[in-house]
Formats: structure tokens, sequence, C-alpha cells
């Protein structure tokens, strides 16, 4: 591939990581859940346990991406209950090359 083609980069986990910003894509998952997390009716148990145990209240505070990789199907849910396809489609970016 030439450089400067307007070729899309793609990236492949499974050669490097070099180019995949896994930290900030798993801030940008954060950012969303807490997005919706702050609308009023969409808290419950399972998310404040999950507020808990990002802010190290049950032991050592764990990585966001950790903690989105535990939790991936709990996310996915949240996401997709409220029709965030935006989030939805970074959730799988973040797992395809991330987790």
């Amino acid at each position: 591939m030439s450089q400067g083609c307007g070729c899309k980069k793609t990236t492949d986990r499974y050669v490097s990581f070099d180019g995949i910003d896994c930290d900030g894509n798993a801030r940008q998952i954060m950012a969303c859940i807490d997005r919706h997390l702050a609308i009023p009716g969409r808290n419950n148990v399972f998310w404040d346990y999950f507020a808990k145990k990002r802010t190290g209240g049950s032991g050592p505070r764990p990585d966001d991406l950790f903690l989105i990789h535990s939790y991936v199907n709990q996310v996915r849910e949240l996401f997709e209950t409220w029709d965030d396809q935006d989030a939805l489609v970074l959730l799988e970016q973040l797992e395809e090359e991330c987790c």
C-alpha cells in the first residue's frame, strides 16, 4: 500500500496491537455507559455494583478495558436496551480489537 493512497488502515490484533488505542476506546465506552446511567430510570443494582467495582470499592481498581471485558454482555444489553447504535459499534470494535 503506497503512502497517502487514502486507503482505510485496517488493524489486526493477532499481528500487533500497534495503532489500536484500546485504552482510549475503553474510555469512550465508559463515557457512553456514564451518559446512559446519568438518565433517571436507567440505573439498577447491577450498575451500582459496576460503579463500585470501577472505583476499586471492593478491591483493586481495575482498568476500564478489563472491567468492560468482564461485563461485556451487560454493557451490550444496556446499549441494546436503549438502542444506542453508535455505542454498540464502538463496543464491537473494542471487543474485536482489544478483548
